[in-house]
């Protein structure tokens, strides 16, 4: 979801300006040039589609990750099997985000001769929103599909041990008039980082969000960080996550659920894995015509009627709680992705809002990033 409550403690940051900062922290930490602006634009862009959670509130992590966790800031992703369309890549214990946005671009190369391109990834870390990576395939008339395996947070339906990630799923499609379709969505209700956002906010989290340490509901973001989060759809959403980490984890040789870390002692270096697919759409279907299909679907679904929305202050409470809420009270229907391309475009006129917690951890990020080896 695109939004989050608002504080008056929130400032709003010019997109350009938060880009550089955080290039020069990540070049701080000794990574490339190159590799540090694509850390930068990959953060920002989460926080201008408003997915704060895999925003620039992650710096001090990555930070941690890069200078006393054992991620390689220097470490380069590279093609170990190659198999024409499929690819299997190791990462070299790079940051995710390095390894996945190596292997995207290389299932999008392979596509565009053998009409489809996998890429299997190996020897990886934690790689951000997986929209990013989707929707490098859309410039060339492609479908993306991207996921990436997860630590374990959640329980198999019915049990209290931690052993399922939420393992995401990213889909683009491209559209012709209209914004494209990208559907970026986890398989549980939440994420401990959206968590963390209401934490950071002092917001209780809707019930439906997460289980405690025995498996019953609870609105404490500190009990629900601790305990479980919850499938969607209860037993589907837990086998959509278990293949969705299958996928990411075993075609590759990357580790899978506990092999890859766990929430108390954290993620195991270079042990993360994920799965990308490149569709060329022109050897199947005219891309023109695609297209043009797409956007009379996306027109279809934003003249079909809304349930009557809310009352404006039942509205603002209801927001003020769930963000999800926000969709429930529009005016307006959205196809996937159709309300975070909006909120880019609002953001990038009226900068990025970013809370004081946020701003305090990117700030102490840049001191450690500055003070490396001192």
């Amino acid at each position: 979801m695109p939004e989050y409550p608002g504080t008056e403690h929130e400032r709003r940051i010019a997109p350009e300006a938060l880009t550089r900062q955080v290039a020069a922290i990540f070049a701080g930490c000794g990574m490339s040039r190159e590799d540090a602006g694509w850390m930068a634009e990959s953060l920002v862009m989460a926080d201008l589609r408003g997915v704060h959670s895999h925003g620039v509130l992650r710096v001090p992590e990555y930070v941690e990750k890069l200078l006393a966790k054992g991620v390689d800031p220097r470490g380069r992703p590279r093609i170990v099997k190659d198999n024409g369309a499929a690819l299997v890549i190791d990462g070299g214990n790079s940051m995710g985000q390095i390894g996945a946005a190596f292997a995207m671009r290389h299932a999008i190369e392979r596509a565009r001769t053998a009409n489809l391109g996998a890429a299997a990834v190996r020897g990886s870390n934690h790689c951000g929103a997986m929209f990013s990576y989707a929707m490098m395939a859309l410039a060339e008339d492609m479908i993306g599909i991207a996921t990436t395996n997860a630590l374990p947070t959640m329980a198999p339906w019915g049990g209290k041990d931690k052993i399922v990630g939420i393992n995401p799923l990213a889909v683009a499609i491209p559209a012709g008039k209209e914004a494209p379709i990208v559907l970026d969505a986890a398989f549980s209700y939440s994420s401990h980082g959206k968590i963390r956002v209401f934490q950071q906010k002092g917001y209780p989290i809707p019930s439906t969000w997460s289980f405690d340490e025995e498996g019953a509901p609870t609105t404490d973001t500190t009990k629900a960080i601790a305990g479980l989060l919850r499938p969607i759809g209860e037993y589907k959403g837990v086998g959509l996550a278990i293949v969705m980490g299958i996928l990411a984890s075993l075609l590759s040789g990357a580790g899978y659920g506990l092999e890859s870390g766990n929430m108390v002692e954290g993620a195991i270096p270079g042990k993360d894995g994920h799965f990308f697919l490149a569709i060329r759409v022109a050897a199947f279907e005219e891309p023109r015509i695609f297209r043009r299909r797409v956007d009379g679907i996306i027109g279809e679904i934003r003249s079909s009627r809304p349930v009557d929305p809310l009352k404006e202050h039942a509205q603002a409470g209801a927001a003020r709680r769930d963000p999800a809420s926000v969709l429930c009270a529009s005016r307006h229907l959205y196809a996937p992705g159709g309300l975070e391309a909006e909120t880019e475009a609002r953001y990038r006129r009226e900068g990025i809002p970013l809370n004081a917690e946020t701003l305090s951890g990117l700030g102490a990020a840049e001191q450690r990033a500055a003070g490396r080896g001192a």
